[in-house]
């Protein structure tokens, strides 16, 4: 889907339409304790859809989502009674990388500086809440794992574009 943002830096990025397998719970993302991933997992091994990287992740209310890759877009996976099948569509994101276990606390700190850059850079506005990209598995080392927060944005219109041309 995109490259991984490398670790520290902020990037604007325009993230493709792509089709998402999405599991949810009423929990916070980090009390689920990996029960969203196994889900998922068990979904894609019964109907089996590879793999991909990274997953994404709504921290509260908790959902996980896998995505499916190109080899198995032609496959019609369908929604289940615990996976919901949505396309999603092409999307505006601040992304900051980060390096490190996954945890709430690194995700807030890093949404914090995501909150800031966009105080920064007032061209661009929220158009909804922070979530997790995750791109390594359950079983990689802490200090080895590569996450981001991404936000999504657009660009601000200007007030010029939006007032009426006068006539002179």
């Amino acid at each position: 889907m995109h490259e991984k943002t490398p670790v520290g830096e902020i990037k604007v990025i325009r993230l493709p339409e792509r089709v998402a397998l999405e599991a949810k719970s009423a929990d916070s993302y980090f009390s689920e304790n990996n029960g969203l991933f196994r889900t998922l997992f068990r979904y894609i091994s019964q109907n089996e859809v590879a793999m991909t990287t990274p997953v994404e992740a709504d921290i509260n209310p908790g959902k996980m989502r896998f995505f499916v890759g190109p080899k198995d877009l032609s496959k019609k996976v369908k929604s289940s009674e615990k996976v919901e099948v949505r396309t999603l569509p092409s999307m505006l994101v601040a992304a900051v990388g980060i390096r490190g276990g996954y945890s709430e606390k690194r995700f807030l700190d890093n949404k914090r500086k995501l909150d800031q850059w966009l105080a920064k850079n007032p061209d661009y506005e929220k158009t909804g809440k922070a979530y997790g990209v995750y791109w390594h598995g359950p079983f990689v080392p802490g200090p080895f794992k590569r996450s981001e927060v991404h936000l999504p944005i657009r660009r601000k219109k200007s007030p010029s574009s939006e007032q009426p041309k006068q006539n002179q």
